[in-house]
């Protein structure tokens, strides 16, 4: 027979959000894949949420002062006051903020470029679609820095072989899915997006791997703190998931 010593009224620990860094004004926090950043509408039936997740563990309320995608991991940052989110912000609208991130793509990449191609707004809601698509695209830019190429002995449907690029990307500007869109753009889709990328390759990925994430995460970012003035550098690494396979894929890297 087995025993249940679990007390009746027990409740489960509440969920919480691993704190990468943290003052009396900002607080930098690691998303897992997944997570909405905030509630919304596009996302109604979504109940769980980082700003409710860190206003429940901290105590206090607290502002986005960015964003990531959902199924982007990461870095991410809010502040604890109104004024604080508001001068944080300019700097990410003016491009005062470094940023960098990490990602799987298809294909062998240069091992290094920039990619200068202006995108357009992506419509929220059905409603807005006619007016976004009248309006003209925005400046956009991303280098890159590619860290390791691989190559698998598997078939993605049309080759014997599957060859693939381990990048960390700098983003100058801020435009919606701007680093999986670019990627699109120079045919090296990152791994697992449903929305811009290949499904052999993230078939192939869930299969061999068990990987159903988009393979894009948020590690750094490089600000001026919007009261002291002194340089913040805050990193955040790789979630379990994506350092494990990170460690399957180590016996298909090239060498040299």
């Amino acid at each position: 027979m087995t025993l249940n010593n679990t007390p009746d009224n027990a409740q489960e620990a509440p969920e919480s959000l691993d704190v990468l860094w943290r003052d009396e004004h900002l607080i930098a926090v690691h998303k897992p894949a997944g997570l909405l950043v905030h509630k919304s509408p596009i996302d109604q039936h979504e109940t769980r949420y980082a700003m409710r997740i860190l206003r429940d563990q901290i105590g206090q309320w607290v502002y986005p002062v960015h964003r990531l995608d959902k199924p982007t991991s990461g870095l991410l940052l809010f502040a604890l006051s109104s004024d604080i989110a508001r001068l944080v912000s300019d700097q990410f609208e003016n491009r005062g903020v470094k940023k960098t991130y990490q990602a799987i793509v298809r294909g062998y990449t240069p091992e290094s470029a920039e990619i200068d191609h202006d995108l357009k707004e992506i419509a929220a809601f059905k409603s807005e679609k006619k007016t976004v698509e009248k309006m003209e695209p925005k400046p956009a830019r991303t280098d890159y820095q590619r860290l390791a190429t691989y190559e698998l002995p598997f078939s993605d449907g049309r080759f014997p072989t599957s060859r693939y690029s381990y990048l960390e990307l700098y983003p100058h500007t801020g435009r919606k899915h701007q680093i999986r869109r670019h990627l699109k753009h120079i045919s090296h889709p990152i791994i697992g997006d449903v929305s811009y990328g290949k499904g052999p390759h993230n078939r192939l990925f869930r299969d061999e791997f068990g990987s159903e994430r988009l393979l894009l995460a948020a590690t750094r970012l490089i600000l001026e703190h919007p009261l002291s003035g002194e340089t913040l550098d805050i990193h955040c690494p790789l979630a379990e998931e994506f350092n494990q396979l990170l460690k399957q894929l180590d016996q298909y890297q090239n060498q040299g």
